[in-house]
């Protein structure tokens, strides 16, 4: 597998299977054949890609680790700029499809709707990660901070999942809330079990 992973091919090819989801997307919104709301169908598509790229790249980690493809650590960086570009659009879709990019009437909306607001946050933690996404930034700001930087990405996961579970709480609609606050639970308490071993391991030395 990690042969496979360090092929010259396998970045171009996530890199397509992740843009795949905006292609369909976009494609549906000009051909008209996202049902009956088209700009909900639109806006709700790209969130979803945004939670689903945001997993896949928090299970980066545990996937190297536990099954020795060391290789995986290399698409990490796209999987997370890839989901900065959803976020974005996501944004973007709202601002213009539901706002009419009407900014007054954007900020009125952020602040009386909490799970706008809500993901609004998460979007502008996600801005300085993706700018520091770089092997320049990390020189720049050192390992230490760069890591210490990147933790929020812990906090935009649960922002995020809190912003799908307010949207889907308007129409009772908990399934996919649900699933995805079981991967959530599982990638940070796997970090959080590992995290408590190695705090235990100088005591039982």
């Amino acid at each position: 597998m990690n042969r496979l992973l360090l092929h010259r091919a396998a970045k171009p090819l996530i890199f397509a299977a992740a843009l795949g989801p905006f292609v369909w997307l976009f494609w549906g919104a000009w051909a008209n054949t996202l049902g009956a709301n088209p700009a909900e169908a639109l806006i709700r598509g790209l969130g979803d890609w945004t939670l689903r790229l945001l997993c896949l790249t928090l299970a980066v980690t545990p996937l190297r680790q536990l099954t020795g493809w060391h290789a995986l650590a290399r698409l990490r960086r796209m999987l997370g700029l890839f989901t900065f570009f959803y976020g974005c659009l996501h944004f973007l879709a709202y601002a213009w499809l539901d706002m009419g990019f009407d900014l007054k009437t954007i900020v009125a909306d952020i602040v009386k709707r909490p799970f706008i607001l809500v993901g609004s946050t998460a979007l502008l933690l996600m801005l300085p990660l993706a700018a520091t996404s770089f092997n320049g930034a990390i020189k720049a700001l050192g390992a230490k901070r760069w890591q210490a930087l990147h933790k929020a990405v812990y906090a935009v996961v649960l922002l995020a999942l809190l912003h799908f579970f307010w949207m889907r709480a308007g129409k009772l609609d908990f399934g996919e809330v649900a699933i995805y606050a079981a991967i959530v639970a599982v990638l940070l308490g796997w970090r959080l079990w590992r995290f408590w071993r190695r705090r235990q391991a100088p005591a039982t030395a």
